[in-house]
């Protein structure tokens, strides 16, 4: 056990948020705490022993199937996110100056690359203004003028299991807005999204196998290694998504890449390399290189 806090966090989980416990705990609930400080002692992260972790405002569901949600990779949603919201106001100007359906919104598509627990997918599906204008205060509008729909991909059948668990207890809105694919990469879209994505974002595998000798045992023993481990070199799943992605980019498209702070000149170089354009690197709240993003010509 760590300290006293992530004791307190483990009373918690099994009091409902309440401590402390309502009344005299009754003998399950104390065996269940036992039961709980014992894995955590056993060296099992708090996250997966507590069973659910937060993400940007959003309570997900996490285990061993997953990788633990990280405050590095909020800051990377909060990156696509703000190239979401010029992308979506390009889209609106356009369908202003030309025919549209009364009644119906223009809709981006957004693909998430390695779902896992869906912390991605669900939080740029949960934080997309659907339903108001872009242009609070001038008139804003019911109706929504830019929409989304995202689609979430992994290979992994129990991540996507994960998933899709986290996205039912989210409501009926999240269900029919974001859809759940098991594939590789690109390769697990529908064939009709080819050249109509708007933004692609992945938190990918990104330690070489060097490196994965040196990891931390609370990360190593216990994340699944298809989720941290990426090969040789710890880019290859980066060169992968950016060498398809011009294939899948509508023009203009963008691609959000999370990566190692060491290896942003490498993935830039790739995103050149693919034919990817304006490519810009932002750092993480340390101020380490966390985000690449690169657009389609």
């Amino acid at each position: 056990m760590a300290d006293r806090r992530e004791a307190r966090w483990l009373v918690e989980s099994v009091a409902g948020g309440r401590v402390p416990l309502a009344g005299t705990p009754t003998d399950d609930q104390r065996s269940l705490v036992h039961e709980l400080i014992t894995r955590r002692r056993a060296g099992e992260p708090l996250q997966y022993v507590v069973g659910s972790w937060q993400f940007r405002g959003l309570e997900l569901l996490v285990d061993r199937r997953v990788l633990i949600p990280r405050p590095e990779t909020e800051q990377v949603v909060e990156v696509a996110l703000g190239y979401l919201h010029r992308l979506a106001e390009m889209t609106h100007q356009t369908s202003r100056s030309g025919p549209a359906l009364e009644g119906v919104a223009p809709v981006l598509e957004v693909v998430d690359l390695g779902v896992g627990s869906g912390a991605i997918a669900l939080s740029m599906a949960a934080e997309w203004p659907c339903t108001t204008s872009l242009h609070a205060g001038s008139g804003a509008s019911s109706r929504p003028e830019v929409d989304v729909e995202v689609w979430g991909v992994d290979r992994s059948a129990d991540a996507l299991d994960v998933a899709e668990a986290n996205r039912d207890r989210l409501g009926e809105r999240f269900a029919s807005r974001v859809r759940l694919l098991r594939g590789d990469w690109w390769q697990a879209l529908p064939s009709h999204l080819e050249g109509r994505i708007s933004l692609a974002v992945s938190n990918p595998p990104y330690i070489s196998s060097p490196e994965m000798a040196g990891i931390e045992p609370v990360v190593k023993d216990w994340e699944p290694t298809e989720a941290l481990e990426a090969g040789p070199t710890g880019t290859e799943a980066h060169r992968t998504i950016l060498r398809d992605a011009p294939r899948w980019l509508h023009p203009g498209g963008i691609v959000v890449l999370e990566i190692a702070p060491h290896q942003a000149e490498e993935v830039a170089e790739s995103a050149s390399q693919a034919g990817l354009v304006q490519i810009e690197v932002y750092p993480d709240l340390a101020g380490r290189p966390r985000t690449v993003v690169a657009r389609a010509r």
